[in-house]
């Protein structure tokens, strides 16, 4: 295992143009990093200057302490997991695992025992003969991983690897491929465009933006403080609502005066925040609104409510979707489709996405009174992005809870490995044979 340094990365082609920019970014020692954004941010090319196969324009790259600016990708004893499994089609899965070792002339028996092992791992052992074509989606995935494991590489690096999986898969290939980080502990760089495999699978995730690095932190950090308007609309699902508003301050307080309705500015710093600005635009995550008609009376204190014209309405069963759509001032409204067209959403008119108790029975076409929980907004400056309300002390506090689960994490695995090679270390001794199996087609 190697920790990764990124120091002031840069990768600019031919035309001059930064796909990768200034990038400096520290994976520590059998962390899980998400490297996440939307296509074209860069994401890929600085994974890919990362094993190697991208020249680096200026900046220092280092693994395990080592400068590999100029290293072969062969020489830096890292495995990549492609998107599109990368298996040779006439070779079984036996010798698609083994060939690393094939290439690094393992003597046989080293081989069989390390690909069976690394099978029984990703429980692909009764699928050893088989060749590719007979095999699903998530075990040719799995024997793209499996391929990765056997060389017992200094870290993983994992390019969308499941983007050509279904939906119900890609959620099981996930929880798979979390197990087997953990049970590893191998550092591993994973690269997505999906926030959801971000937000449920790294220890820390970086987002990127046109090639330059806007946050990195916990999933929950950058859930509950973003640092600015793009990595708040990136991260959550659906994205956060943002809402252009004019500061009213009078004798009773100061007031968000937004497209849904007027309510008081929330007393946690928000007001001091906002400074001389008298225009802003107000963050709220869906999940922040509920049918005002549920809410009990305690519950109101602690908000306000709004009447809006709800368009159009989708009931899951389990959640509720209302949409309500709004007019904003052409300038901000331009500035809201670039960052919705950005974000790969390319919503056709400014609207709020609202989450409701699947109890609401408010339905499209209505006036409905919505409760907001005006205590989780945030206040975002509209020419910059930057976020007002950001607090930083929540920050720190957040990133020190997930570094504690993760070293946590990490003594679990280093006394499971213990007791696991002790195991197999007697097992051996007993059965010398056990571990043995015929292996299919030789690659040359």
């Amino acid at each position: 295992m190697a920790d990764i340094e990124m120091k002031n990365i840069v990768k600019k082609y031919g035309d001059g143009f930064p796909a990768v920019n200034d990038v400096t970014l520290d994976v520590q020692d059998g962390e899980f990093m998400i490297l996440v954004g939307p296509s074209g941010c860069g994401k890929s090319t600085l994974l890919r200057m990362i094993v190697g196969l991208e020249d680096i324009t200026s900046g220092e790259m280092k693994i395990g302490g080592k400068v590999v600016n100029t290293i072969a990708p062969r020489q830096r004893n890292l495995s990549m997991v492609f998107q599109n499994y990368a298996l040779y089609p006439h070779l079984t899965v036996f010798e698609n695992i083994a060939f690393p070792l094939r290439l690094a002339k393992k003597p046989d028996d080293e081989v069989r025992r390390r690909v069976n092992e690394t099978a029984e791992l990703l429980e692909l052992t009764e699928h050893l003969e088989r060749k590719p074509a007979n095999l699903s989606g998530g075990q040719r995935q799995r024997v793209a991983m499996g391929r990765a494991i056997v060389r017992q590489a200094d870290a993983f690096l994992f390019d969308e690897p499941l983007s050509n999986l279904d939906a119900k898969l890609r959620g099981q290939m996930r929880a798979e491929i979390s197990r087997l980080q953990r049970r590893l502990g191998v550092t591993t760089v994973y690269v997505t465009h999906d926030q959801t495999e971000a937000m449920t699978l790294g220890d820390r995730v970086a987002v990127l933006r046109k090639g330059v690095l806007q946050q990195v932190g916990s999933p929950r950090e950058l859930y509950e403080e973003p640092s600015n308007l793009f990595v708040a609309g990136f991260i959550g699902s659906p994205s956060m609502n943002f809402l252009p508003a004019t500061i009213e301050k009078a004798a009773d307080g100061t007031h968000l005066d937004t497209p849904l309705g007027r309510f008081p500015m929330p007393e946690k710093g928000h007001a001091a925040a906002s400074g001389d600005r008298s225009v802003v635009l107000v963050g709220v995550r869906p999940e922040h609104f509920e049918d005002a008609t549920l809410v009990s009376d305690e519950k109101r204190a602690r908000g306000a409510v709004v009447r809006a014209h709800v368009d159009v309405t989708e009931w899951l069963g389990n959640e509720l979707y209302a949409y309500v759509p709004y007019e904003a001032p052409a300038d901000l409204a331009d500035k809201l489709r670039d960052l919705s067209r950005e974000l790969d959403s390319d919503q056709m008119r400014t609207q709020a996405v609202v989450a409701l108790d699947p109890a609401s029975l408010i339905t499209e076409g209505q006036q409905a009174e919505l409760w907001i929980d005006t205590g989780r907004i945030q206040l975002f400056d509209p020419a910059t992005g930057e976020n007002l309300t950001r607090d930083e002390d929540r920050v720190t506090e957040l990133a020190r809870r997930a570094e504690q689960a993760r070293q946590a994490q990490r003594r679990g695995q280093n006394g499971a490995a213990s007791g696991n090679g002790e195991a197999k270390a007697e097992e051996r001794t007993e059965e010398p044979g056990s571990a043995s199996a015929e292996p299919g087609t030789n690659p040359d």
